[in-house]
């Protein structure tokens, strides 16, 4: 999977995530300006996201550190993230005994 879509999902997700929550607290089904502006913002705010994110992984494969530099700049920072490969764990094994005695 690539970064891109790991890190884009990363942003994405707690956006929709606080939205849903605010619909949900809300409980009222009734399309206002202020639910309006929310999804709006949501989508705004993605698709900012997205776009910077994709010219400066663009900026990485043409080796164009302006670019990048530029595109990670205004998304706060000036390096793409980079996430660690891992192995798979080991299985967990049982080691000791859960019961307890209740006296």
């Amino acid at each position: 999977m690539s970064t891109l879509f790991v890190s884009a999902m990363r942003t994405g997700v707690p956006l929709v995530a606080g939205w849903l929550l605010t619909l949900a607290v809300q409980a009222g089904v009734t399309i206002d300006s202020d639910k309006v502006v929310t999804a709006v913002t949501v989508v705004l705010a993605l698709a900012y996201y997205l776009l910077f994110r994709l010219l400066e992984l663009l900026g990485t494969r043409l080796r164009g550190t302006v670019l990048q530099n530029i595109a990670g700049l205004l998304l706060g920072w000036a390096r793409p993230p980079s996430y660690p490969k891992v192995d798979a764990l080991p299985p967990v094994t049982y080691t000791g005994s859960t019961s307890s005695s209740g006296q």
